[in-house]
C-alpha cells in the first residue's frame, strides 16, 4: 500500500478535478514549502555530521556530471522530436535536467519506510542535481543569444551562477545542511520535535497544495501538445535509468540508488520555474509546468517511484 502522504496528493487532485473550492492559502504554501526545504537539509546535515572525512569527492562529483548530462541531452531531442522553439526547448530541459523537491521527499520517505540504507551524503544529491542544469541551459541561451546578436558579452554565466547560487531553495537546502552538520542530533534536539517530527505532516499538506495545482495545470487536458504530453509521461522512466546505472557504477547502497533514480526521473517546478522566468521572460513557463508539475510528477509519485524500487531490488538480489 502506497504511503499515507500520497494519499493527501490523490486527494488534491481529485479536489482540483471536480473542481472544489478547497485550496492552500498561498501564505500558507509558500511557509510549508520553506519547512519542507529547511527541513530536508537539516536531515542531510544531521546526517553528515562526523562523517566528513568519509565523503566520497569521487560519487558528488559523478552526481554534478549527470546534472549536466541530463539537460544537454534532453535539448536537442526537445527541439527535433517534439518539435519545440530554441526557448522552450531550452527551458523545459533546463526543468528536467533539475529535480523535484518534493519528490526527494516523497522518496525518501519510501527509503525510510523500507528501510534500505543511505550514505551520508545523499541529501545532498538534491542540491547537486538542481543546480547545474538551470545553469547550463541559462548560459546556453545566453550563449546562443550572443551569438546570434555577435555579443560574447553577454554569454557569462555569471550573473547566471547568480541567480542559481541565491534562489531560495538552494539557500535554505544548503544553509539546512550546514546548520545540521555543526550541531548534529544533539544540538538539533529542541527543535527535532516540531520540524523532524513533523516531516510527514508538512509534506502531506504540500502535497494536497500540488495536487490541486496539477489539476489546474492538466485540465482541460492540450491535446495540441500531444508530443510534449508523451514526453513527459516516458521520460521519468528513462532518466530513472541513469540514476539506476550511476549508483550501480558507482556502488552505491540501495537507500541511496533509489534516491539518486527518483531525482533524475523528477522535474523542478519550484526552483526551475523562478530562474527561467528571470532570465528568458518570453519563454512559455505554462509548457514546462504542464510538464513537470502536470504530467512527470504525479507519474513518479503514484507509479514511478514504486516501479524504480522494484527495478533496483531485481538488480541487486
Amino acid at each position: 500500500m502506497p504511503d499515507i502522504v500520497i494519499a493527501f496528493f490523490a486527494l488534491g487532485l481529485l479536489a482540483g478535478l471536480i473542481k472544489s473550492d478547497l485550496k492552500v492559502p498561498k501564505a500558507t504554501y509558500e511557509t510549508l514549502s520553506i519547512l519542507l526545504m529547511l527541513t530536508l537539509g537539516l536531515k542531510g546535515g544531521m546526517a553528515l555530521h562526523g562523517e566528513t572525512a568519509n565523503l566520497a569527492i569521487s560519487e558528488l562529483l559523478s552526481v554534478i556530471a549527470l546534472g549536466f548530462i541530463i539537460p544537454l541531452s534532453l535539448y536537442p531531442l526537445l527541439r527535433k522530436l517534439i518539435q519545440l522553439p530554441q526557448k522552450e526547448a531550452i527551458s523545459i530541459a533546463a526543468h528536467y535536467g533539475s529535480v523535484s523537491a518534493g519528490t526527494f521527499a516523497v522518496v525518501m520517505t519510501m527509503v525510510d519506510q523500507s528501510q534500505w540504507p543511505l550514505r551520508p551524503e545523499t541529501t545532498l544529491y538534491l542540491v547537486l542535481l538542481e543546480l547545474p542544469a538551470i545553469i547550463i541551459m541559462l548560459w546556453l541561451h545566453r550563449y546562443l543569444q550572443a551569438k546570434v546578436a555577435g555579443d560574447s558579452k553577454h554569454s557569462s554565466a555569471g550573473s547566471v551562477l547568480h541567480e542559481a547560487l541565491t534562489s531560495r531553495g538552494v539557500v535554505l537546502l544548503c544553509g539546512g545542511v550546514i546548520i545540521g552538520w555543526i550541531y548534529g542530533t544533539s544540538g538539533m534536539a529542541p527543535l527535532t520535535p516540531m520540524l523532524l517530527g513533523g516531516f510527514k505532516t508538512l509534506l502531506a499538506l504540500f502535497l494536497l497544495e500540488m495536487g490541486i495545482s496539477t489539476a489546474k495545470v492538466c485540465f482541460p487536458i492540450p491535446y495540441k501538445q500531444w508530443r510534449l504530453l508523451v514526453f513527459a509521461a516516458v521520460i521519468p522512466f528513462v532518466l530513472a535509468w541513469a540514476g539506476i546505472g550511476l549508483g550501480v557504477l558507482l556502488d552505491l547502497p540501495s537507500g541511496s540508488i533509489l534516491v539518486l533514480a527518483g531525482l533524475s526521473a523528477s522535474a523542478s517546478y519550484i526552483a526551475a520555474p523562478a530562474a527561467i522566468k528571470a532570465a528568458i521572460p518570453d519563454a512559455n513557463i505554462g509548457l514546462a509546468m504542464l510538464a513537470s508539475l502536470g504530467i512527470t510528477f504525479p507519474i513518479n509519485v503514484l507509479i514511478g517511484l514504486p516501479i524504480y524500487q522494484m527495478w533496483i531490488e531485481q538488480i541487486l538480489s
